[in-house]
């Protein structure tokens, strides 16, 4: 407790999550990542209770894939927000360096934004606010999104290819600074790392890392 104000629990540690590799393509039809895949939820840490997202998320030599399945959401009109930070979606912070002593983002430092209407997916490279560098111009073009609605949840598919994040090299560089936050109306923000109220949205130093796990030996081969 400082100030009245109850730190996160996950402000009070570093961590680190595997990621895996996959040998598997962007595709029409998205990207299916088994539970292998999926991300430790640690929000309960102060909530006590558990994530409402599963978060799943791989490598490959092409770029990052994800899926993200959100329980009770449906397909929807748009948010109404006019600041990505309060609008329905899902933002990813990568850090190719996983530098955790700045607090001023680096041009190795993104932010990519998706969100969704009633049949498709959007995405944007956005800007990290108050950052000593920015990485490579890209078109938003190059970033996928699939809306997949189950019966019972609703599920985003994303592709960030290799050539939208500078610095990617996961031979040199085998781990990314990391965040993420799914926002969703009716069910809240769900964090990867530190949230609300800390400045996670320009802050480095309050991201996880995640752990680029070289292929398995079938992959390799």
């Amino acid at each position: 407790m400082a100030g009245g104000l109850r730190l996160p629990a996950r402000l009070l540690f570093r961590f680190a999550a595997p990621c895996r590799h996959s040998a598997a393509r962007w595709a029409r039809s998205g990207v299916h990542l088994g539970p292998e895949y999926r991300l430790p939820c640690l929000n309960s840490l102060e909530t006590g209770k558990p994530g409402w997202a599963d978060f799943r998320m791989a490598w490959n030599e092409q770029g990052l894939l994800f899926s993200v399945g959100m329980r009770g959401a449906k397909p929807s009109p748009p948010s109404r927000a006019r600041d990505i930070d309060d609008a329905d979606g899902v933002s990813l912070w990568i850090d190719t360096r996983d530098v955790h002593d700045v607090h001023r983002a680096t041009r190795y430092c993104h932010r990519f934004f998706f969100w969704w209407d009633q049949r498709d997916v959007a995405a944007l490279m956005a800007t990290i606010h108050n950052s000593r560098g920015k990485p490579k111009a890209i078109d938003d073009a190059l970033l996928r999104g699939l809306l997949v609605a189950e019966s019972d949840r609703l599920r985003i598919d994303g592709f960030i290819p290799a050539k939208a994040l500078t610095g990617f090299d996961p031979v040199e560089y085998p781990r990314l600074g990391f965040n993420y936050s799914v926002r969703y109306r009716g069910l809240g923000e769900q964090t990867f790392s530190s949230g609300s109220p800390l400045p996670f949205r320009t802050d480095p130093s309050l991201w996880g890392t995640l752990d680029l796990l070289p292929p398995e030996p079938a992959q390799a081969k």
